[in-house]
């Protein structure tokens, strides 16, 4: 019965190309690295001594320049090739990494991140861009949700093993660390990855619009980006008010807050293939599986307001991780999906900047309720958010099913 399961598990993982087994280790390698995003909002406010308003600034800072970083690397990825993009933007984040630590002040701490977020996220749309060429056409969703996998896998250990470093090191060995991650995993890509020049081809035939269309004429895929942002939104709450809820009502350490993180990343990488490929099997609708996942998110915040029980902790990282495992591989997927020849990366560009400005909504937002109300506050606003994307995905499904007619 195990090693039935267990060959089944494996067989998720076969057919792809060389590339994309290195693309998913260069990743693995870089977010294992990590490690200062998780713990970003407590070094601000607990080592710098920032108030949340600054914290709050300091992370839009951060997502501005992820959405400028985003949509510049969409719109040189179309143009120069996605390949040189990625090996720059990695390359140069490294180094900048290194520096950031010596920066303490708020401003420079606010123009520091907006630069090296501007740098380090032009990788994100290029990345996709070159799944698109590199993996075959049947794999194509497989192979992001391997690369999700990657992701995971080195968040279930990059939180872990920062809790440790900051312990041993302090935070200043969290910066050493993830620059030092940035660089050996670009150097890993560029010696085992020649650059391919090719023309992707579609995922999905049923999602495409014509190449002659306009994307701002994309009105499905415009109404997929509000949904894509209002869930994304809503879940990186996980990277920062979540962990600073952990120690203020509950007293945990970084450590502890790290562990419980990590789960996130372990049930990603147990699940999140043989659950993505069992529903691409039973060819269940992509729109109804994010609706599914927005609810998940929902319920996850919405059961912290029984914040008198240490479990809930649990289990409201079990319900955002499944409501992660729904929708993010497919609203990844369906944007891909609609991009004509030679506009992937302008499409992936705009879809990467909608996690950039839930990076910046989410953070200041989270932050001001919990300074003006309460954290109950925020964990039904949230929820609720959630909610709204829900009830937005059974309106985009209705809206591809009758372009469709």
């Amino acid at each position: 019965m195990l090693k039935t399961a267990l060959g089944r598990y494996i067989n998720n993982f076969k057919g792809f190309r060389r590339e994309i087994w290195i693309l998913a280790l260069v990743t693995f390698i870089n977010r294992a690295g990590t490690m200062v995003l998780p713990f970003l909002s407590k070094y601000l406010k607990e080592n710098l001594h920032f108030t949340y308003g600054e914290v709050g600034w300091i992370m839009v800072s951060f997502g501005l320049g992820s959405m400028l970083g985003s949509w510049i690397g969409g719109r040189l990825s179309d143009k120069i090739g996605f390949y040189k993009i990625m090996i720059f933007s990695l390359f140069t984040s490294g180094i900048l990494l290194f520096m950031l630590q010596y920066i303490t002040t708020f401003w420079g701490l606010c123009f520091g991140m907006f630069i090296i977020m501007a740098i380090s996220d032009m990788f994100r749309p290029a990345m996709f861009v070159s799944l698109s060429v590199y993996a075959k056409p049947e794999n194509r969703i497989r192979a992001l949700s391997l690369v999700r996998l990657a992701v995971n896998l080195g968040f279930a250990a990059g939180p872990s093993l920062g809790g440790l470093i900051i312990l041993g090191m302090g935070y200043q060995g969290l910066f050493w660390v993830d620059g030092s991650s940035c660089i050996i995993a670009i150097l890993i890509f560029a010696y085992f990855v020649k650059e391919k020049k090719g023309i992707p081809a579609p995922i999905d035939e049923t999602l495409i619009k014509p190449a002659k269309k306009s994307i701002f004429k994309d009105s499905p895929f415009w109404l997929l980006l509000f949904i894509s942002f209002v869930t994304v939104m809503v879940f990186f709450q996980i990277f920062t008010t979540i962990p600073l809820y952990h120690n203020e009502k509950f007293g945990l350490s970084e450590f502890q807050t790290g562990m419980l993180l990590s789960l996130n990343g372990l049930l990603v990488f147990l699940l999140e293939m043989p659950i993505v490929s069992m529903l691409e099997r039973k060819k269940v609708n992509k729109v109804k599986i994010i609706s599914y996942g927005s609810l998940c998110i929902a319920a996850g915040y919405y059961i912290l307001l029984l914040d008198s029980w240490a479990f809930i902790l649990v289990l409201s990282i079990v319900l955002l991780t499944f409501g992660e495992i729904f929708a993010f591989p497919f609203t990844n997927a369906i944007a891909l999906s609609r991009a004509p020849k030679g506009q992937e990366g302008q499409y992936m560009g705009l879809y990467t900047m909608s996690f950039s400005l839930a990076h910046i909504t989410s953070s200041k937002t989270g932050l001001e309720i919990i300074a003006h109300y309460n954290y109950q506050a925020n964990w039904f606003i949230m929820g609720s958010l959630a909610m709204v994307a829900l009830f937005c995905g059974i309106w985009l499904n209705k809206m591809i099913h009758n372009s469709q007619e």
